[in-house]
């Protein structure tokens, strides 16, 4: 019997060293498969019915929305996805939304990058039931990959603040995330094959993010991503000149928009000035305790003021385009703004004449600059809404970039 027992304890540890080792071999192996997927969970999954009943309840107050009916083919379902990228130089895991048609098929991907959020419960792998996540979501019944990005900061991510409008961060974010998006399709999903057309739609802080990720998919990301075309509204695609403008204010309705920028630049070392260089005391003080997640753009409006004299430091009106002093402020909001360059690519820029948020002025100057670097007035398109503040735009902006990738061959 001690005999026994002495084999049979021997042929024990055997046992769980084998499966040991083979465990370890298969997290070993799991953990190699991929480079940027890290996991998937459904959120939600609609059907052809229900989103019919989306549309016909849109179209009350958008009855152009209506036509969108005949291009409804397929369920969807939503994937929560959480994947690797890098922020500051610091892998982080961040997250987002894919979703995708339950008919197997190949399908080309669109990628949607979300306009201004303060509130981490409202990101979108946070809230994939929120109509208008929803409205970007069911598209993916038409025959796409849709694909939603929470943006560092959020999510998976939101543990660290978010590197709002700081263009380094947020397009490694966007291209990991599609990168994380091409292996999960091709290991997590049957029977849909990702097509290599990729079409991009964004408004205000998404604007600006579809169009820096245009430009990194155009130059840097070819032989990765074969792009189609972008659609970008009422975007703050140049930072510097937001700024500049605000010496001839005497009020500005979205000073959250101005505290989002400088808590977002203090903390990713954007800029050497302190916090008074800039704003004015309360603000000065306040600005850096207000973007913690749980607050909105409305509370957060309510903590500072709409008067730019009240809100903004004199002497930083006064010089900020010329003071030595302002120098590396200068350099951050140039490095973050995105230029213009020679672009194959087609892009259709959007933009209420009315913007009290975002200048116009932004897409005005962007589309010059653009043909003046070489972009054929073809390739590049611009339309101005007569009198439609930064609200007032979405609606005709959504509208008029379904119809511009339509064109472009997006829509099976």
């Amino acid at each position: 019997m001690a005999a026994f027992r002495k084999c049979y304890s021997k042929l024990l540890v055997i046992v769980v060293l084998i499966i040991t080792i083979l465990t370890s071999c298969q997290k070993d192996d799991q953990d190699s498969a991929y480079s940027y997927f890290v996991s998937k969970e459904e959120s939600a999954t609609y059907t052809k019915t229900y989103i019919n009943s989306l549309i016909d309840a849109a179209s009350g107050s958008i009855p152009e929305i209506s036509t969108l009916k005949t291009l409804i083919k397929s369920d969807v379902v939503i994937y929560r996805v959480v994947y690797k990228t890098t922020v500051d130089g610091k892998e982080i895991n961040a997250s987002g939304l894919v979703c995708i048609p339950t008919t197997p098929g190949e399908y080309p991907v669109l990628s949607f990058q979300n306009g201004t959020n303060t509130v981490n419960a409202w990101a979108p792998s946070e809230f994939a039931m929120s109509y208008s996540y929803q409205m970007i979501e069911i598209v993916a019944s038409m025959g796409y990959i849709v694909v939603i990005a929470d943006y560092p900061g959020f999510g998976e991510s939101s543990q660290i603040p978010h590197p709002y409008l700081i263009k380094e961060s947020t397009v490694q974010s966007l291209i990991d995330m599609h990168f994380a998006v091409k292996e999960m399709i091709a290991g997590e999903v049957e029977g849909i094959i990702l097509k290599d057309e990729y079409y991009l739609i964004g408004y205000s802080q998404g604007g600006w993010a579809t169009l820096a990720l245009h430009k990194a998919m155009e130059l840097e990301y070819s032989n990765d991503f074969n792009l189609v075309g972008s659609a970008c509204g009422a975007g703050p695609y140049n930072i510097y000149l937001l700024f500049e403008s605000m010496s001839d204010l005497t009020t500005y309705p979205m000073p959250v928009y101005l505290g989002y920028i400088l808590n977002s630049y203090i903390a990713y070392n954007q800029f050497t000035n302190p916090v008074t260089d800039i704003f004015n005391e309360p603000y000065a003080s306040r600005v850096t305790t207000l973007y913690n997640g749980t607050l909105s753009s409305d509370q957060i409006n309510s903590q500072l003021t709409t008067s730019i004299p009240g809100l903004i430091n004199p002497e930083f009106l006064s010089g900020f385009s010329t003071l030595s002093k302002y120098s590396t402020v200068r350099e951050a909001l140039n490095n973050n703004s995105i230029s213009a360059w020679h672009s194959y690519r087609p892009l259709l820029l959007i933009h209420g004449e009315k913007d009290s948020s975002v200048n116009p002025v932004t897409t005005d100057r962007l589309y010059t600059a653009m043909i003046e670097a070489g972009t054929s007035s073809e390739i590049c398109k611009k339309i101005i809404i007569p009198g439609a503040d930064h609200g007032d735009g979405i609606a005709p902006f959504v509208i008029q970039s379904i119809q511009f990738l339509m064109n472009l061959g997006g829509m099976n």
